[in-house]
């Protein structure tokens, strides 16, 4: 049987029975998580960025932060920001269940914003953003304030369930990741961006 070249790419690196189970209790509340490709990549984007600190917004099932766990140091530490109290409670589970030891994360169940105004300037190697893209206004601005020069941040689900690339789509959702990916894209003082076809689409963005 022949299997097109993105799904052949979302399975070429497979998940393991932690991130399994975890994805399985995250289907049951409804969580929105990387897909097996966007973790598998966001791993070796760790790894090869030596990170040490992560933040990810939307921690979901903790499918996502398993696989960035993965990829950083093994002195990093992974703060995983949520406002979903059952989001939290589940991936605090996933995390117990791999043997992560708890000084390697932080799962934080908060406003957004109140949470990312808080952490510290420059002090960031990787931002992950996978939440409401309606807060992509200030999460962006936020993520380049707390990223290093070289830092890079990641919007996952960039491509918004296909409807970004159509531009009959107006829904508020669909405009404001139309809207990021200009700001970021053109922002060439701030940023060097790029899009991949991984997963629901990645959108790619270096600090300069």
């Amino acid at each position: 049987m022949k299997i097109d070249p993105h799904t052949y790419a979302e399975g070429f690196i497979s998940e393991d029975e932690f991130q399994i189970r975890a994805r399985a209790r995250g289907v049951e509340v409804g969580a929105k998580d990387a897909s097996t490709g966007v973790g598998s990549f966001l791993r070796a984007l760790a790894h090869q960025l030596s990170a040490q600190s992560v933040v990810e917004v939307g921690t979901g099932s903790g499918v996502g932060s398993l696989w960035l766990l993965g990829g950083m140091i093994t002195s990093g530490t992974l703060t995983s920001i949520d406002d979903e109290t059952e989001h939290s409670r589940i991936a605090r589970i996933a995390m117990q269940d791999a043997d992560i030891a708890p000084s390697r994360y932080r799962l934080i169940t908060n406003s957004i914003m109140d949470v990312m105004t808080k952490l510290t300037d420059r002090a960031y190697d990787l931002v992950v953003l996978r939440h409401n893209p309606e807060d992509l206004t200030y999460t962006v601005e936020e993520a380049h304030r707390i990223l290093r020069s070289g830092g890079v941040m990641v919007i996952d689900g960039f491509f918004g369930g296909g409807k970004v690339s159509d531009p009959s789509q107006r829904d508020p959702r669909t405009i404001a990741l139309r809207e990021a990916g200009k700001s970021v894209k053109g922002a060439t003082d701030l940023w060097v961006s790029t899009l991949i076809t991984v997963g629901d689409g990645l959108l790619i963005a270096t600090k300069l």
